[in-house]
């Protein structure tokens, strides 16, 4: 049984340990200190909302942050699903839907007009789940990125 919640300041170890396999699993360096100072800025600054799924032992074993942002045309708030991970060894048991779920929940409680997110094209099994959970890709838009060395 796998139950999903709103991580707060006394989640940041946990969540701190799931973030980081998260980035390592992007190729970046381990990082726990850097990990745990960024979750508890975020947090603390009310920057981002995380989700957290844990196990019957209360063991986090997933998590999903979202950032908020703003649509001019809807004006109105917009999420930005930016980290999704699972252990491993958790894998193929739809905690990934259940976190996406949460984050839908999120946008309709906020009253928000939506959740966009970025993946890479070869991301094989994140394209179909994002699809069979009902989000769309977008064919009509190019996508820029401007990145300080």
């Amino acid at each position: 049984m796998i139950h999903i919640r709103k991580a707060t300041l006394e989640d940041i170890e946990q969540v701190a340990q799931l973030f980081d396999a998260y980035r390592v699993f992007y190729a970046q360096e381990s990082d726990i200190d850097t990990a745990q100072q960024f979750l508890t800025e975020r947090i603390s600054n009310k920057e981002s909302v995380v989700f957290i799924a844990e196990n019957e032992a209360k063991e986090s074993v997933g998590f999903v942050q979202l950032y908020p942002i703003f649509s001019s045309t809807r004006m109105k708030r917009l999420w930005l699903l930016n980290d999704l991970f699972i252990q491993p060894n958790y894998r193929g048991k739809r905690i990934s839907i259940q976190l996406i779920n949460a984050s839908k929940q999120l946008v309709k409680e906020s009253n928000s007009c939506g959740l966009i997110l970025e993946t890479a094209k070869d991301n094989a099994i994140g394209n179909a789940l994002y699809l069979r959970e009902g989000f769309t890709l977008d064919t009509e838009h190019n996508f820029y990125e401007y990145e300080v060395s």
